[in-house]
């Protein structure tokens, strides 16, 4: 019997456009029957933080400052065009009437297709986050040399 194929993502970015393609691709690859791993890290945490808007988050003040300007999931920004944070509902909107899943809907079909979600420990530290910080269909948190390992043998990409 063949190995399964692996494909893994870094996502370093919190941008929209770029959530939606790395779940886009994840959620694809997994479809057909790869292992998929996304390993979130700085940036990108935000789109796996439980709490989606404005919040007070971390240990100290720098880090609650931080992660309360990120923001959450409905906060995420356009990499280009944003207008003030208008685009990403354009998109969004533009998605819904051409029947194209949004971010939220192709995160959730990622997760029920087994992909699994990775948080990186350094930018959890750096930013005051920790396992319960995030949704609960986070695997772990995890350090860079446990994700090589995971992701050993696969194809990755960096989003």
């Amino acid at each position: 019997m063949a190995e399964k194929k692996k494909f893994s993502i870094i996502v370093f970015s919190g941008d929209y456009d770029k959530a939606f393609a790395a779940f886009t691709l994840a959620s694809g690859a997994a479809a057909l029957n790869y292992e998929v791993n996304l390993f979130f890290t700085f940036f990108g945490l935000n789109i796996i933080k439980k709490k989606r808007g404005h919040k007070w988050l971390g240990k100290d003040f720098l880090a609650r400052f931080f992660n309360f300007l990120m923001g959450g999931r409905n906060n995420l920004p356009l990499s280009r065009l944003n207008f003030g944070g208008l685009s990403p509902v354009l998109l969004g909107g533009l998605a819904k009437k051409n029947n194209v899943a949004g971010v939220d809907e192709l995160i959730e079909a990622s997760i029920k297709l087994g992909v699994n979600l990775y948080a990186c420990e350094t930018a959890g530290v750096i930013l005051g986050l920790n396992q319960d910080d995030y949704i609960p269909e986070v695997k772990s948190v995890i350090g860079v040399a446990t994700f090589l390992k995971i992701q050993e043998g696969g194809q990755s990409l960096f989003i």
